[in-house]
């Protein structure tokens, strides 16, 4: 199966990642959102980064040109029905993906790979809102996209083989290397990290020490190149308590339990860098 034409649904900062990053690899991509006007800022966005590419000398203002005429948006779902493959990256909430899910099944083409870039949410389920079960997978690229090298690739319950390898080699196009994990809640990097991030925020709510001691100890004393609250505000306070959430509740251990302190800074807005504010003034 060749594909030439990716489609992404969500122009936030991870849908804006995968879009760059596959139209740099030379991949036609179609960028949607729940309107046009959002995907356009989505382009926009993706414009302005790289012109800064370009002024720091890592490309140049021909390869910008090239990427960005690469570079497509649409005004929703039903404007994917040529692409060949389609990743969700809307926000992590089970109805939205499911809804997601079932819209694209019928925009896109029989025999099109649906993924979703999902952090935690289980791919079984968004592949019973299809009739197409078995071509849905769990894409997870971490953030930011066109740095990080990983992609988790979640099967479900009822992924083929042939779908799991024409991801595996797609996100290989990418520059990407794979780890393949079962559809469980979290699937491996999270599961790991989200405690580490929340205890870090336990540690702040207790106030045993500042936020800027609690990263320090962690970049010093673990060798961690950035420390969890930097990391959560970098990652999005509302998405990590959206994976706490699903991790507590479906895995039911009260070790998943989100810190109150960070369910209180996402009823602020406080969500990060995105607005801002979060664990540190931005």
């Amino acid at each position: 199966m060749t594909i030439d034409t990716l489609g992404v649904v969500g122009a936030g900062q991870m849908g804006r990642g995968i879009v760059l990053t596959a139209a740099g690899a030379g991949l036609a991509v179609v960028l949607v959102d729940a309107t046009r006007e959002l995907a356009d800022k989505g382009r926009v966005a993706i414009a302005v980064l790289l012109d800064k590419q370009v002024d720091k000398g890592r490309i140049s203002a021909a390869q910008r040109d090239a990427i960005l005429g690469r570079i497509k948006t649409g005004a929703g779902v039903a404007d994917l029905g040529d692409v060949d493959f389609a990743i969700e990256a809307a926000s992590e909430s089970v109805a939205v993906k499911q809804q997601i899910f079932a819209d694209l099944d019928r925009a896109c083409r029989p025999g099109v790979i649906l993924a979703s870039n999902t952090s935690s949410i289980g791919i079984t389920g968004l592949a019973a809102r299809t009739r197409r079960p078995d071509r849905v997978i769990g894409m997870h690229f971490m953030n930011p996209v066109p740095v990080m090298k990983l992609v988790e690739i979640i099967r479900g319950l009822t992924t083929s083989d042939a779908t799991y390898e024409i991801t595996r080699d797609l996100a290989e196009r990418l520059g990407k290397r794979t780890v393949s994990s079962r559809d469980v809640p979290g699937f491996i990097v999270n599961r790991v990290l989200l405690p580490l991030v929340n205890e870090a925020i336990f540690a702040f709510y207790e106030g045993i020490a500042s936020a800027e001691d609690i990263d320090q100890a962690i970049v010093l004393g673990l060798n961690h190149p950035m420390g969890p609250l930097a990391l959560a505000d970098l990652i999005g306070l509302d998405t990590c308590l959206a994976i706490l959430e699903v991790m507590h509740r479906e895995l039911g251990e009260s070790k998943y339990r989100p810190c109150p302190l960070l369910r209180q800074y996402v009823a602020a807005g406080w969500l990060g860098r995105k607005t801002g504010r979060g664990f540190y003034p931005y």
